[in-house]
């Protein structure tokens, strides 16, 4: 599986960096879970679908992060990332914390 990240996504994970130490470690894991199962997968991730976009974009909404201790998959952080299946790729698009923000940023995602 390829990863790609498109530049807006590297300055959340740089804003986030600062908040949350952990969190390139715990992309690794969310990495290495996408591999094996890069689809939807209830309650964790879902599609967002009416977009009008060709391809899949799924959002995951449980994603353990180690420095916000004993919060375990309810940190509250957000990925958002499109999966090519034909290209074996995936390509991330957004990060947030639910807190800094309500929802995705549709116009990015388009």
């Amino acid at each position: 599986m390829i990863f790609e990240e498109i530049a807006e996504f590297q300055k959340d994970l740089k804003n986030l960096l600062k908040k949350y130490r952990t969190l390139n470690d715990d992309l690794e894991v969310v990495k290495k879970v996408l591999e094996v199962t890069p689809d939807e997968k209830p309650p964790f991730s879902f599609r967002i679908d009416n977009l009008g976009v060709e391809t899949c974009i799924i959002k995951v909404k449980k994603i353990a992060c180690k420095t916000l201790k004993g919060k375990g998959v309810n940190s509250g952080l957000r990925l958002i990332y499109a999966h090519f299946p034909n290209q074996q790729k995936i390509t991330f698009i957004e990060l947030y914390h639910k807190n800094d923000k309500e929802n995705e940023d549709k116009n990015r995602i388009i």
